[in-house]
């Protein structure tokens, strides 16, 4: 992808900025971040306090697009190549700036994103842990050495093209147990049938990701009945380098709001996104 083929929504910088600036503030409308008061004055250009508590800020304060220093122009062109799912690394070589800052922003996205979806709560900083668990190696007819771990539970629920994805806090060892889990490789993601309102449960054993064509070809893997979502995740998990344990709710709410906007740009949607207040 070539980023002069993007046509911005303005020419030149101040309008990039202001463009991001509207997309802060709904109807031009400012307030204090702090108390939410309308009673406040400009101090400078881009600067505000508040009449009422006295607190100073910034047209960007407080929002995800403000945690990572970039021109603003830049913030667009990185908002685009996540839309195309470019990869950090390319992002940094293309646009030239350092890889851990092209991370960063990625990063920034999927918490916006997480941030944004209807069990956020329950996702704090993208990490999740379930209790610890025994899964049985059933193709060799034995329990897996040193299977007791603990990992991420996530019930799959589809309906009318739509996808939720929830975590599952509490699922213990008799509860998976019982399931008919067919995965058995030592770092797997692991598909499974029906469990409790879902469609389909999915759960993860591994610290890092490598060795894709090895660990999700289908003699790894039972996918379930849920074809449409699962396949969709597979596919696009399989082009990152790696996933940790701890970022990976994060990658698959990506999915999730990946699969829910597949027939759509999700440009003007990110930059919202990014643009909103985030939580304290």
């Amino acid at each position: 992808m070539s980023l002069k083929s993007f046509e911005f929504p303005s020419v030149d910088e101040f309008s990039v900025k202001e463009y991001l600036v509207r997309a802060c503030w709904e109807n031009d409308v400012r307030f204090c971040i702090r108390c939410k008061t309308r009673k406040i004055y400009r101090i400078r250009r881009d600067r505000y306090r508040c009449g009422q508590c006295g607190y100073e800020f910034s047209d960007f304060a407080g929002r995800w697009i403000n945690k990572v220093k970039l021109p603003p122009r830049y913030w667009l062109w990185l908002i685009k190549l996540f839309e195309l799912e470019t990869s950090a690394r390319k992002a940094s070589q293309q646009l030239g700036i350092s890889y851990p800052t092209a991370h960063k922003a990625f990063h920034l996205i999927r918490q916006s994103i997480i941030a944004h979806a209807g069990n956020s709560n329950s996702l704090p900083d993208g990490k999740v842990e379930a209790e610890e668990t025994y899964f049985e190696n059933r193709r060799e007819g034995h329990r897996a050495k040193n299977s007791k771990t603990e990992f991420p539970v996530f019930g799959i629920l589809e309906r009318k093209g739509l996808v939720k994805v929830e975590p599952l806090q509490n699922v213990g060892a008799e509860a998976v147990s019982n399931l008919m889990v067919r995965a058995v490789r030592k770092g797997s993601i692991v598909y499974t049938d029906r469990w409790g309102r879902y469609d389909a449960l999915m759960f993860c054993d591994y610290t890092h990701f490598s060795g894709y064509g090895r660990r999700f070809s289908r003699e790894d893997v039972h996918m379930s009945g849920m074809d449409g979502f699962l396949s969709y995740a597979k596919e696009k998990m399989m082009k990152f380098h790696g996933v940790s344990k701890e970022k990976f709710p994060l990658y698959l709410k990506e999915m999730e709001f990946r699969y829910n906007h597949r027939q759509e740009s999700i440009f003007n949607t990110l930059v919202r996104y990014l643009c909103d207040l985030r939580p304290t």
